[in-house]
């Protein structure tokens, strides 16, 4: 019996992920998954994101009946157990010889026959295991520190703990429950006619929860739609939306790491009339900049922003820096298994030279939003600190002046914005609010 393409796909695309450092959200829309059926793509996703969210419970299970130690397994085969596993404690739907079988099959096409009679016991033992689903609500109540935790809901250690430092144990638990979840997708209107458009096309829409043009939905494949082709939306976070509202209005608009180019498209919308400067290190990530946003006022530049070099300066400056993504893990749930403590001290003295760069372009009196996708302090707070140090020319601007200005001309909704804030910076938070993560600050140039 051959393996369903589902399965066939969900394989290549973990396998790509553990070996190559590729993403899953990439992959799921790559070739990879171009022919499937709907039910099919579905399945593959589930499978997918299922087995990165609760990677760490999962090798759990499979470890304690396991003749062998999970590190001298291929990875062949441990992704071929981590996908069996997953299907029989969470996916009732799936009768648990076709988890079995064809994870054992992927094995063997996998050119690891050898090991296909290992992954059928430990697949075996597992389903005749008494456990249910791996995954009980009342696990995140009975979470008392960082470490049960982490371990109840498939995360490091490290990282649960930075949270419950900086956040308290209640809202640690909230941000790791999150991450456990298929995130709700939310799109931003670009044309007064998209939201008709959409009804249209059968799709179920609801209003956003900060943003007058964000709408998140609620059925249908938004992707599937001519809306969506048209250009008339943007698939986007409500967070990655809020950011780009924060820059305001200029004339000269800069954006120094701008793929994949949501925030320069809602920067442009929102600024018609002026110039908007895109910058991107990665040539094949500048040309599809190019691709994506159809703005005419959006000139996109392959060049790095320490390098760069413009004739004049800035009144509006965005600099979303390259991050850990910590705030986005319901969504890349591959990140926390990446991630290291060390790695932080890196983006770090990374981010701190982009903002200094960024500093130089803006001009008498403009502004520089800083942001990222991460919940660190040391890429957040930090960075703010290092870079206003060392720049004294700049000062902090409270963010909730900028909320109220875009209250004032309805384009934030939201009656109380006062959990968007910390302290004088923007801080999202996955399970506070239904979005990513994200962080900003804005800084003032003086005249």
């Amino acid at each position: 019996m051959p393996v369903s393409p589902a399965r066939t796909a969900a394989f290549e695309i973990l396998l790509r992920v553990e070996t190559r450092g590729a993403y899953a959200s990439e992959l799921l829309h790559s070739g990879i998954c171009e022919k499937l059926s709907s039910a099919d793509q579905g399945l593959a996703t589930e499978i997918v994101m299922g087995v990165l969210r609760w990677r760490s419970v999962i090798d759990s299970a499979i470890a304690e009946v396991s003749s062998l130690n999970l590190e001298k397994l291929d990875p062949e085969v441990l992704i071929a157990l981590r996908l069996g596993t997953y299907q029989l404690r969470w996916l009732e739907r799936v009768p648990a010889r076709a988890a079995i079988h064809e994870s054992v099959e992927l094995v063997k096409q996998a050119r690891k026959r050898s090991a296909a009679p290992f992954a059928n016991a430990v697949l075996r033992k597992i389903a005749d295991s008494p456990s249910a689903s791996s995954f009980q609500p009342w696990l995140i109540g009975a979470a008392s520190d960082a470490h049960s935790l982490a371990d109840a809901m498939a995360h490091p250690q490290w990282l649960v703990q930075t949270w419950c430092n900086q956040f308290g144990l209640e809202e640690a638990q909230r941000i790791c429950a999150y991450d456990q979840t298929i995130p709700v997708t939310a799109v931003r209107l670009s044309t007064p006619d998209a939201e008709e458009k959409l009804r249209e096309e059968g799709i179920g829409i609801a209003a956003g929860n900060f943003l007058s043009r964000t709408r998140r939905i609620v059925s249908g494949d938004v992707t599937k739609t001519q809306a969506y082709a048209d250009g008339r939306i943007a698939i986007q976070d409500e967070a990655s939306q809020l950011v780009a509202a924060l820059v305001g209005r200029g004339q000269r608009i800069l954006d120094c790491c701008a793929a994949p180019g949501g925030k320069t498209s809602a920067m442009a919308e929102r600024n018609p009339e002026a110039t908007v400067v895109a910058i991107e290190l990665h040539s094949h990530r500048a040309e599809l900049l190019r691709k994506r946003v159809r703005a005419r006022n959006v000139q996109v530049i392959h060049s790095d922003i320490l390098e760069f070099s413009a004739g004049e300066l800035f009144d509006r400056v965005l600099v979303d820096v390259p991050c850990s993504g910590t705030g986005t893990l319901a969504r890349n749930p591959e990140i926390k298994w990446r991630l290291k403590p060390e790695d932080l001290n890196d983006l770090q003295t990374r981010q701190v030279a982009i903002v200094q760069s960024a500093m130089k372009h803006v001009g008498r009196g403009g502004r520089l939003i800083y942001s990222t996708c991460s919940l660190q302090r040391e890429e957040d707070e930090d960075v703010i600190q290092q870079a206003m140090h060392a720049s004294p020319e700049f000062r902090l601007i409270p963010v909730e002046e900028e909320l109220k200005r875009l209250r004032g001309e309805g384009e934030l909704t939201a009656e109380s914005f006062t959990s968007l804030l910390s302290g004088a910076h923007l801080r999202t938070i996955p399970g506070i609010h239904a979005c990513d993560g994200f962080f900003a600050a804005i800084l003032e140039r003086s005249k």
